[in-house]
Protein backbone atom coordinates (compact mmCIF):
# COMPACT_ATOMS: atom_id res chain seq x y z
CA UNK A 1 0.00 0.00 0.00
CA UNK A 2 1.48 3.35 -1.07
CA UNK A 3 1.83 6.15 1.38
CA UNK A 4 0.37 9.51 0.51
CA UNK A 5 2.24 12.52 1.88
CA UNK A 6 0.38 15.74 2.36
CA UNK A 7 1.65 19.20 3.27
CA UNK A 8 -0.31 21.57 5.34
CA UNK A 9 -0.97 25.11 4.04
CA UNK A 10 1.09 26.42 6.90
CA UNK A 11 4.11 24.40 5.77
CA UNK A 12 3.81 25.68 2.16
CA UNK A 13 3.53 29.27 3.26
CA UNK A 14 6.63 28.94 5.43
CA UNK A 15 8.69 27.47 2.59
CA UNK A 16 7.52 30.11 0.10
CA UNK A 17 8.35 32.89 2.54
CA UNK A 18 11.81 31.40 3.01
CA UNK A 19 12.43 31.43 -0.76
CA UNK A 20 11.28 35.06 -1.05
CA UNK A 21 13.55 36.17 1.78
CA UNK A 22 16.47 34.30 0.22
CA UNK A 23 15.84 36.01 -3.12
CA UNK A 24 15.77 39.44 -1.47
CA UNK A 25 19.02 38.74 0.32
CA UNK A 26 20.71 37.83 -2.98
CA UNK A 27 19.52 41.07 -4.55
CA UNK A 28 20.71 43.05 -1.54
CA UNK A 29 24.18 41.46 -1.63
CA UNK A 30 24.47 41.99 -5.39
CA UNK A 31 23.47 45.65 -5.11
CA UNK A 32 25.82 46.22 -2.16
CA UNK A 33 28.73 44.65 -4.04
CA UNK A 34 28.06 46.79 -7.11
CA UNK A 35 27.74 49.98 -5.05
CA UNK A 36 30.95 49.29 -3.12
CA UNK A 37 32.78 48.58 -6.39
CA UNK A 38 31.72 51.97 -7.75
CA UNK A 39 32.86 53.72 -4.56
CA UNK A 40 36.22 51.93 -4.65
CA UNK A 41 36.70 52.91 -8.29
CA UNK A 42 35.96 56.57 -7.57
CA UNK A 43 38.28 56.50 -4.56
CA UNK A 44 41.11 54.98 -6.62
CA UNK A 45 40.68 57.62 -9.33
CA UNK A 46 40.73 60.31 -6.65
CA UNK A 47 43.94 58.91 -5.13
CA UNK A 48 45.66 58.67 -8.51
CA UNK A 49 44.73 62.18 -9.68
CA UNK A 50 44.83 63.94 -6.28
CA UNK A 51 43.43 67.35 -7.33
CA UNK A 52 45.48 70.31 -6.14
CA UNK A 53 43.75 73.36 -4.72
CA UNK A 54 43.43 76.36 -7.05
CA UNK A 55 45.99 79.17 -7.05
CA UNK A 56 44.96 82.80 -6.60
CA UNK A 57 47.13 85.90 -6.86
CA UNK A 58 46.36 89.59 -6.53
CA UNK A 59 47.24 91.55 -9.65
CA UNK A 60 45.99 95.01 -8.68
CA UNK A 61 43.98 96.76 -5.98
CA UNK A 62 42.79 100.35 -5.74
CA UNK A 63 41.07 102.17 -2.88
CA UNK A 64 39.08 105.16 -4.10
CA UNK A 65 37.34 105.95 -0.84
CA UNK A 66 37.97 105.11 2.81
CA UNK A 67 36.34 107.65 5.07
CA UNK A 68 35.15 107.31 8.66
CA UNK A 69 32.60 109.77 9.98
CA UNK A 70 32.53 110.79 13.62
CA UNK A 71 31.15 110.55 16.25
CA UNK A 72 29.17 107.47 15.13
CA UNK A 73 32.15 105.67 13.52
CA UNK A 74 30.47 104.90 10.22
CA UNK A 75 32.63 103.86 7.29
CA UNK A 76 32.22 104.60 3.58
CA UNK A 77 34.51 102.68 1.23
CA UNK A 78 35.08 101.98 -2.45
CA UNK A 79 37.65 99.40 -3.59
CA UNK A 80 38.41 97.79 -6.93
CA UNK A 81 40.57 94.68 -7.32
CA UNK A 82 41.75 92.21 -9.94
CA UNK A 83 42.60 88.59 -9.13
CA UNK A 84 44.23 85.89 -11.22
CA UNK A 85 42.81 82.39 -10.70
CA UNK A 86 44.69 79.33 -11.95
CA UNK A 87 43.77 75.64 -12.05
CA UNK A 88 47.08 73.77 -11.49
CA UNK A 89 45.60 70.36 -12.36
CA UNK A 90 46.24 68.72 -15.73
CA UNK A 91 43.38 66.22 -15.52
CA UNK A 92 40.89 67.83 -13.14
CA UNK A 93 38.50 70.68 -13.91
CA UNK A 94 36.94 73.02 -11.34
CA UNK A 95 33.40 74.33 -11.11
CA UNK A 96 33.22 77.56 -9.09
CA UNK A 97 29.61 77.62 -7.91
CA UNK A 98 29.88 80.54 -5.49
CA UNK A 99 32.37 83.37 -4.98
CA UNK A 100 31.91 86.11 -2.36
CA UNK A 101 34.58 88.83 -2.21
CA UNK A 102 35.10 91.41 0.54
CA UNK A 103 37.86 93.51 2.11
CA UNK A 104 38.97 93.75 5.71
CA UNK A 105 41.33 96.01 7.63
CA UNK A 106 42.61 95.34 11.15
CA UNK A 107 40.28 92.31 11.33
CA UNK A 108 37.22 94.44 10.55
CA UNK A 109 35.19 94.17 7.36
CA UNK A 110 35.27 97.46 5.49
CA UNK A 111 33.05 96.43 2.55
CA UNK A 112 29.99 94.28 2.09
CA UNK A 113 30.22 91.01 0.16
CA UNK A 114 30.30 91.25 -3.62
CA UNK A 115 29.26 88.19 -5.66
CA UNK A 116 31.17 87.05 -8.74
CA UNK A 117 29.41 84.97 -11.43
CA UNK A 118 30.00 81.19 -11.29
CA UNK A 119 32.24 79.66 -13.96
CA UNK A 120 34.06 76.50 -15.03
CA UNK A 121 37.86 76.37 -15.13
CA UNK A 122 39.42 73.74 -17.38
CA UNK A 123 42.73 71.91 -17.00
CA UNK A 124 45.56 74.38 -16.42
CA UNK A 125 43.37 77.37 -17.27
CA UNK A 126 43.84 80.91 -15.97
CA UNK A 127 41.06 83.43 -15.43
CA UNK A 128 41.11 87.10 -14.50
CA UNK A 129 38.50 88.09 -11.92
CA UNK A 130 37.52 91.70 -11.26
CA UNK A 131 35.38 92.94 -8.41
CA UNK A 132 34.12 96.31 -7.21
CA UNK A 133 33.66 96.44 -3.46
CA UNK A 134 31.84 99.11 -1.50
CA UNK A 135 30.54 99.91 1.93
CA UNK A 136 28.12 102.64 2.96
CA UNK A 137 27.55 103.57 6.59
CA UNK A 138 29.24 100.45 7.96
CA UNK A 139 29.68 100.54 11.75
CA UNK A 140 33.32 100.07 12.77
CA UNK A 141 35.30 100.06 15.99
CA UNK A 142 36.18 103.34 17.71
CA UNK A 143 39.94 102.90 17.09
CA UNK A 144 39.74 102.24 13.35
CA UNK A 145 39.89 105.94 12.46
CA UNK A 146 43.08 106.30 14.50
CA UNK A 147 44.62 103.24 12.76
CA UNK A 148 43.83 104.65 9.32
CA UNK A 149 45.33 108.02 10.25
CA UNK A 150 48.50 106.40 11.55
CA UNK A 151 48.92 104.34 8.37
CA UNK A 152 48.27 107.43 6.25
CA UNK A 153 51.12 109.18 8.05
CA UNK A 154 53.37 106.16 7.45
CA UNK A 155 52.37 106.16 3.78
CA UNK A 156 51.28 102.49 3.63
CA UNK A 157 48.31 100.38 4.63
CA UNK A 158 48.00 96.60 4.83
CA UNK A 159 44.66 95.39 3.50
CA UNK A 160 43.18 91.86 3.41
CA UNK A 161 41.15 90.94 0.34
CA UNK A 162 39.20 87.73 0.84
CA UNK A 163 37.16 85.27 -1.21
CA UNK A 164 34.78 82.71 0.26
CA UNK A 165 33.09 80.22 -2.01
CA UNK A 166 32.07 76.73 -3.02
CA UNK A 167 33.65 74.56 -5.72
CA UNK A 168 33.34 71.12 -7.31
CA UNK A 169 36.00 68.94 -8.92
CA UNK A 170 35.39 67.38 -12.37
CA UNK A 171 37.23 64.22 -13.44
CA UNK A 172 36.05 63.01 -16.84
CA UNK A 173 32.27 62.81 -16.56
CA UNK A 174 32.34 62.47 -12.77
CA UNK A 175 31.66 65.60 -10.68
CA UNK A 176 32.33 65.70 -6.95
CA UNK A 177 30.21 67.21 -4.23
CA UNK A 178 30.63 70.83 -3.17
CA UNK A 179 33.61 71.93 -1.11
CA UNK A 180 34.07 75.24 0.70
CA UNK A 181 37.19 77.23 -0.07
CA UNK A 182 38.69 80.43 1.32
CA UNK A 183 41.22 82.79 -0.24
CA UNK A 184 43.16 85.48 1.62
CA UNK A 185 45.24 88.06 -0.26
CA UNK A 186 47.40 90.59 1.60
CA UNK A 187 47.80 93.88 -0.26
CA UNK A 188 50.24 96.62 0.72
CA UNK A 189 48.48 99.82 -0.29
CA UNK A 190 50.61 102.87 -1.07
CA UNK A 191 49.29 106.37 -0.32
CA UNK A 192 51.90 107.91 -2.57
CA UNK A 193 53.14 111.45 -2.04
CA UNK A 194 49.66 112.86 -1.30
CA UNK A 195 48.94 111.57 2.20
CA UNK A 196 45.83 113.74 2.55
CA UNK A 197 44.04 111.83 -0.21
CA UNK A 198 42.06 108.66 0.50
CA UNK A 199 43.09 107.20 -2.87
CA UNK A 200 45.55 104.29 -2.63
CA UNK A 201 46.79 101.60 -4.97
CA UNK A 202 48.78 98.39 -4.97
CA UNK A 203 50.28 97.20 -8.26
CA UNK A 204 53.09 95.05 -6.88
CA UNK A 205 50.93 91.92 -6.84
CA UNK A 206 50.78 89.29 -4.12
CA UNK A 207 50.32 85.54 -3.88
CA UNK A 208 47.21 84.53 -1.94
CA UNK A 209 46.76 81.66 0.49
CA UNK A 210 44.00 79.19 -0.38
CA UNK A 211 42.34 76.57 1.81
CA UNK A 212 39.80 73.95 0.65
Amino acid sequence: MSQVLTKSPKHCATKQGFNINKHHKKLFYAFSTFFLSILCFIFLVWLILRPSKPDFSLKEANIYQLNISTPHNLLNSSIQLTLLSKNPNNKVGIYYDKLQVYASYKDQEITVDSSLPPFYQGHGERNMLSAELAGTGLPVGPTLGYEVGRDRTAGKMILSLKVNGRLRWKVGTWVSGRYSFNVNCVAIMDFGSNTTSSSMNSKQGAHCSTTV
